[in-house]
């Protein structure tokens, strides 16, 4: 067993911060510097998408590591006008979730499922995932109910490309044991009715992963296996040919250090801007895939560690948003890497 895999199975407790009301600032360092409000609380496995500068968040685990209860888990949607960082705000409450996926798309943002916490803290775990799809409109300032998924899912990750919103990943918490998904998604936002229809079938059984896309294709990155725990692998989907392929895994060495193969993947984000797929993984490594699609390097070493966060392009820079480190616990600040100073 690894220093790491011990670490994990003895996970310290991640505990959850209050709210700080000042913002961090902190010197800037090559090509990473601190200037935003933190966040109200630590928190991990949320939501979060950026829309019109202002960052949205959403649900989230704010306890102990491996603790799971209703009063941990955030129920509320807070904003951050990017514009004007000082403070966040709690524009709506919602049901207690995480787990989940939030994305941004024609001025409104999309939750797609996620899992609650029925039990109290101190009672045994009851835990569902749930098949909820809605849609916030900020100007109306309220959800709105749309198609659910067809199955509840949870520890799974959304990507939009287009129009066309795609859902791969993840698991159903509720039974005696966890239901690993076997079964991709999409459905097309563009159009008044939402209908979901069913990929081929993804030739993995992971969660805690990463979506991305690349030139059309969809990205799915690392996770958590069904069978033989944390992966680096990469499949990708082709819309065009609605084929499955391998995609080349991340990094997990590099000359003059050496990162932690079992978990590099766990827990990552991943954004496409431009032409380039960028990922942040557990080892606090921003990873770039080559222009060719054909091999990661890593673009820059990130101030931070952080996992079972959110990454998110703004302004010509890529924001690490919340989640936590496996040894230094939550993280509230937001940490920002600036795109033109990249390898």
């Amino acid at each position: 067993m690894s220093g790491t895999t011990a670490i994990l199975r003895t996970i310290l407790p991640l505990v959850g911060i209050t709210f700080a009301i000042e913002s961090v600032a902190v010197e800037d360092t090559a090509n990473q510097r601190e200037q935003y409000a933190p966040l109200p609380h630590g928190i991990t496995s949320f939501g979060a998408a950026i829309l019109d500068e202002v960052l949205y968040v959403y649900g989230g685990h704010k306890g102990r590591a491996h603790h799971y209860y209703q009063s941990g888990q955030v129920n509320e949607l807070w904003k951050l006008n990017l514009g004007f960082p000082e403070q966040w705000e709690v524009v709506i409450k919602g049901p207690h979730l995480q787990g989940l996926a939030m994305v941004a798309h024609d001025g409104r943002l999309y939750r797609i499922g996620g899992f609650t916490a029925l039990n109290k803290e101190d009672d045994e775990h009851d835990l569902r995932s749930v098949a909820d799809f809605v849609r916030f409109d900020p100007q109306a300032r309220q959800w709105e109910s749309l198609t659910s998924l067809p199955e509840p899912r949870s520890s799974h990750d959304a990507v939009v490309v287009g129009d066309k919103l795609y859902v791969a990943g993840g698991w159903e918490l509720g039974g005696d044991e966890p239901n690993w998904r076997s079964t991709a998604w999409v459905t097309d936002l563009s159009q008044k009715k939402i209908t979901w229809e069913q990929l081929p079938s993804p030739p993995f059984q992971r969660r805690a992963l990463a979506l991305g896309h690349l030139d059309g294709k969809l990205y799915v990155i690392g996770g958590m296996r069904k069978e033989g725990g944390p992966t680096t692998r990469v499949d990708v989907f082709d819309p065009e040919s609605g084929k499955w392929s391998s995609g080349p895994s991340l990094i997990v060495r590099q000359s003059g250090g050496e990162f932690d193969e079992e978990m590099e993947g766990f827990g990552s984000s991943a954004f496409c801007v431009g032409d380039r797929l960028y990922v942040s993984t557990y080892g606090g490594n921003l990873q770039c895939l080559a222009r060719d699609a054909k091999q990661w390097h890593v673009a820059t070493k990130l101030k931070y560690d952080r996992f079972f966060h959110r990454m998110l392009p703004f302004r010509q820079h890529l924001m690490l948003v919340g989640g936590a480190s496996m040894l230094e616990g939550k993280r509230l600040n937001l940490e920002m890497v600036e795109l033109s100073q990249l390898e």
